[in-house]
């Protein structure tokens, strides 16, 4: 079959198996901004930064490590056991501290108990499930690999319905069932993780159950050469990420932060639909970069791949830059509308984090990984640095602005080492002419012409079809090849 056949076929089911669950927990947030305050949902936004946290370290770069000794080693048979042994045991190791110091830890991160056991227990099963799904990944299992994140969070929407709906409707009309209900309805948020989570190592079980226990230490010692700036890059991310989340809460008067955090988070999965786009790409094309790296012309490809990424992020851009007006109505209490004003500007952050994962391939092939660790932490930097300097005076708006100067900073920075050690001919004249006119019809749409409608369709039309005369007889050409 045709390389980008596959590659093809495996975004698209990556991109179901990560579209759907999400656009699945997306559908939670007419629930969740209609039961909770502005302020408790700000509470689950602030423990799930956290846990988005932990989540790389538990994890630290052991996927992508995985791909690579998989595919760069003739003899890998010790690779998969090697590194699911090592996550199983520093697993094992995080369940033991956390749990053993939690009344200080808990204190500490100034979480309720309740709330940071059962996220730990969340992160050590979400841990120990890392090395599963890379292996199906490898093994291009990609519909089994789809059906355990789409039951995953299936289950979790029906499990949110039932506490967040079912009970309290059985509650009002059973008095019998009111001594066994739990007042607190966030607590239910974090049951429904830890059994869905619990779900996925159930349904990952034969992935242990057939695994031949072989440890190789130095295998291991050289994997983790390969993944610690992977891990560094990976916390980097992590602060670009969700720090902004925590930094609100401890840098704005205590009286608004929690709220604050709420309309911010809510506003902020209105760009969900880059993130999706993004992340369904990367996770296909990963696999796609390393087994193509010593084929005849793998840049080529590469500089195609990304080409048509940047193309179809700036149409998501516009689109739902064009149609938040509309989106923003699945968020359930107007009060949550403040901050839609940073929309826009998150989306561009991301469409620049999609981009940095397209040209980090550079380092990933030649195994200069640390570049990744350095590149990442300029961004964290700069990340910390508005933050801390600006929430203060500007609340969520400096947090939105550090996003996308961090992302940006990243992608810039990767295209330039990259020329240098891995030189990728990009069509950058042409991508240059798409990425102005997406960027700036999209913000003159949405900060100027926001109520003419009309004037945003005409705009993506006129993107679309800007496109479609410069890349008529590319596209054609494949069209021409696919069908043979």
């Amino acid at each position: 079959m045709n390389p980008f056949k596959n590659l093809f076929k495996d975004t698209f089911i990556y991109g179901i198996a990560t579209v759907l669950p999400r656009f699945l927990s997306f559908l939670l947030i007419p629930l969740y901004t209609e039961i909770f305050t502005e302020g408790e949902y700000g509470i689950i936004a602030f423990i799930m930064s956290y846990a988005i946290f932990f989540n790389v370290i538990l994890a630290y770069g052991m996927e992508t490590t995985v791909f690579r000794y998989f595919n760069k080693n003739e003899d890998n048979s010790n690779v998969i056991p090697t590194a699911a042994i090592s996550i199983l045991f520093s697993s094992c190791i995080f369940l033991a501290v956390a749990i053993g110091f939690k009344h200080d830890i808990s204190a500490l991160l100034n979480i309720k108990l309740v709330y940071y056991q059962m996220t730990v227990w969340i992160l050590f099963l979400d841990a120990i499930c890392v090395i599963p799904l890379a292996y199906l990944r490898i093994l291009k299992k990609s519909i089994y690999y789809a059906i355990v994140k789409i039951v995953n969070v299936s289950l979790n929407l029906g499990l949110n319905l039932f506490f967040l709906v079912g009970l309290p409707f059985w509650k009002n009309n059973f008095s019998a069932l009111e001594n066994i209900c739990i007042d607190d309805s966030i607590t239910y948020i974090f049951i429904s993780y830890v059994i869905c989570s619990g779900l996925s190592v159930l349904m990952l079980s034969p992935f242990y159950l057939k695994l031949k226990y072989r440890f190789d230490i130095n295998l291991w010692k050289n994997m983790l050469k390969y993944s610690w700036p992977i891990l560094v890059a990976g916390l980097a991310f992590s602060i670009n990420e969700t720090l902004d989340k925590i930094l609100l809460t401890y840098l704005l008067p205590e009286n608004i932060s929690e709220a604050q955090v709420g309309i911010y988070t809510a506003c902020y999965k209105l760009s969900l639909f880059m993130t999706l786009f993004a992340t369904a790409f990367r996770l296909g094309v990963e696999p796609f970069f390393f087994s193509h790296a010593k084929t005849k012309n793998p840049k080529k490809a590469y500089a195609l791949i990304t080409k048509y990424f940047v193309i179809i992020g700036l149409l998501i851009l516009l689109s739902v830059t064009v149609f938040l007006d509309y989106l923003k109505l699945i968020i359930r209490r107007e009060g949550f509308y403040e901050a839609l004003g940073i929309v826009p500007i998150i989306l561009l952050a991301n469409l620049c984090l999609g981009i940095y994962h397209n040209l980090s391939v550079w380092y990933k092939v030649t195994d200069r990984t640390y570049f990744g660790a350095i590149i990442s932490s300029v961004g964290a930097t700069l990340t910390l640095f508005v933050n801390f300097a600006f929430i203060p005076t500007y609340g969520y708006v400096a947090s939105a602005l550090a996003t996308l100067l961090a992302y940006f900073s990243m992608m810039v920075l990767s295209y330039l080492f990259g020329q240098k050690y891995y030189k990728i001919d990009y069509p950058l004249k042409r991508l240059s002419l798409y990425a102005v006119i997406g960027i700036f019809c999209s913000g003159l749409y949405f900060y100027g012409l926001r109520h003419y409608f009309w004037v945003g369709i005409l705009m993506i039309l006129v993107y679309i079809f800007i496109v479609y005369i410069q890349e008529k007889k590319e596209l054609l050409g494949y069209l021409k090849k696919s069908s043979k």
